[in-house]
């Protein structure tokens, strides 16, 4: 009962990290206007987390280390929820933005510590079943949130999505200190290597400014971009000389020398930009396009969650059974693939149900990788190491999902302009149809009463309003064949894992390390 609590519990705080990841994104508008700030100012409460938790997750072997895992985890708890009760009480955007950053450095630990306990509470011939329940969360948790998020700011205020953290961080915090045992294979660190988490804090945190603040600034037209963009790479380069000729390293880096982890963390940058991206997307698509209210955007995503859910368990089971991993991960990618060429195929008339459906078969390639690429990830890592491989791996995913939403915002900005540009050089008063459309709008609005300059004003208005539809439309067409064609272009990496080795071999080999 006690391993049972404990597994319920730590992934119940893996899920409540990861919706703080993405529920804040549908209140900005709303704590602009209470806290009588700029969207760009409020817009660092979401890169604030975001740079916090980037940096914390790869140092999570160093501390749990040092310090251990009951107080790391515990510590983190109660940081995460004090934090998050002091956000709800912010007077000001920037003691909001402030504690948003110390709620991600507590939440950092609650991601990669979870994933581990819920490893070592599995034998090692049952990692599979552990990736699985471990997998639910991290594929509920962004899911969920910009949907529970708006029906929180529907009902209630943005202080509530912060309020919410309390009762569920205080509960996980008891059990916790009551039932969490120490790490069996904890080695506390003798000096500590501040030189490598200095450049670590300099290096991801620069680059995790630049992911989330650069298509709003411009990009390299702005000068504080271009300057964290040389400290991002010269921190970055620092960093890998220093964890791999130093003798205690922070982030142990020497263990990505395993062709299965370095090639399932890449394998889970791109997942990551995939399950960030369209779970990004696809409901900016329904609402701005199809009109869909933040509901019936919600309700959308239900069926494949649900559908996920079950087939997460299944692929454990399978994969337990001596199913290639690799085939798994295959298929999954192949999910995927066909979700973002289904939904490039869509039109503005496409009706609820087809999204949907479509939607099911991200939410099938998603829980077809999780699961295996989690497995292989620490498959060949000996026991002492899987914190620190584990932490790498979900490293991957966040950094995987910054990169996705950066690429895609800047993406869209482009094709948009591309897009406009060749539809507006079609509307010409030599073209009849254009000639015909606007003279039986400007009719419309002469029936409605307004003089014939007033009416072609408004006729003109809305044959721009036309044109820019079809500018959203075909932006996130490109959107999607672009996800698409990256998953498409990965499939020559799963050339690198043996199609031939069941998966029990690899839980052995395992083992025997």
């Amino acid at each position: 009962m006690n391993r049972i609590l404990l597994i319920i519990t730590v992934i119940s705080a893996a899920i409540m990290e990861l919706i703080d990841t993405s529920i804040v994104n549908v209140a900005i508008n709303h704590m602009s206007g209470s806290l009588g700030a700029t969207l760009e100012d409020t817009s660092w409460v979401v890169t604030s987390y975001g740079i916090a938790n980037v940096i914390i997750i790869p140092m999570t072997g160093f501390l749990v280390n040092n310090l251990g895992r009951r107080n790391y985890y515990i510590g983190s708890l109660v940081l995460f929820t004090l934090c998050s009760f002091i956000c709800g009480n912010a007077s000001g955007i920037w003691e909001l933005v402030a504690f948003r950053f110390f709620q991600g450095i507590g939440g950092g630990a609650l991601l990669s510590v979870s994933a581990t306990v819920v490893y070592e509470c599995f034998p090692k011939e049952k990692q599979n079943i552990a990736s699985a329940l471990f997998g639910i969360g991290v594929f509920i948790g962004p899911t969920i949130g910009p949907t529970l998020g708006g029906h929180i700011i529907d009902n209630f205020s943005w202080e509530w999505i912060f309020y919410i953290n309390i009762p569920i961080g205080i509960i996980t915090a008891i059990i916790c200190y009551r039932i969490l045992p120490e790490s069996p294979t904890r080695k506390k660190v003798k000096e500590i290597d501040w030189a490598g988490i200095l450049l670590l804090i300099a290096g991801i945190g620069s680059l995790q400014t630049i992911l989330e603040r650069g298509e709003t600034e411009d990009w390299f037209e702005t000068r504080y971009i271009t300057i964290l963009a040389v400290i991002a790479f010269l921190s970055l380069l620092l960093f890998v000389y220093r964890e791999l000729t130093t003798a205690q390293p922070v982030v142990k880096l020497s263990i990505l020398r395993s062709p299965s982890l370095s090639i399932s963390a890449l394998l889970t940058f791109i997942t990551g930009m995939g399950m960030f991206t369209s779970i990004y997307l696809t409901p900016v698509f329904a609402q701005r396009l199809l009109q869909f209210t933040p509901s019936m955007a919600g309700l959308m995503l239900l069926p494949g969650s649900i559908i996920a859910v079950f087939a997460l368990i299944i692929t454990g089971r399978a994969l337990q059974k001596g199913v290639p991993p690799a085939l798994v991960v295959f298929i999954g990618f192949c999910c995927f693939i066909y979700f973002n060429w289904s939904m490039s195929r869509v039109t503005l008339e496409v009706p609820f149900t087809t999204i949907s459906v479509n939607l099911i078969f991200r939410a099938l390639g998603m829980a077809l990788l999780t699961v295996p690429l989690s497995t292989l990830a620490i498959s060949s890592l000996r026991s002492e190491d899987i914190p620190q491989g584990t932490a790498i791996n979900n490293m991957m995913r966040q950094l995987g999902g910054s990169f996705g939403i950066s690429i895609i915002n800047t993406f869209i900005v482009r094709r948009m302009a591309q897009h406009r540009s060749d539809l507006v050089s079609n509307i010409t008063y030599t073209n009849n149809s254009v000639v015909e459309r606007l003279n039986k709008y400007t009719a419309l609005f002469q029936t409605k009463g307004f003089g014939h300059d007033n009416a072609q004003h408004r006729a003109i208005g809305l044959m721009d309003m036309i044109v820019q539809k079809q500018v959203f439309m075909l932006s996130y067409i490109d959107a999607y064949l672009f996800i698409g064609a990256a998953f498409a272009l990965s499939l020559p990496l799963l050339l690198f894992f043996s199609m031939r080795k069941s998966n029990k071999k690899i839980v052995v080999a395992a083992a025997d390390h």
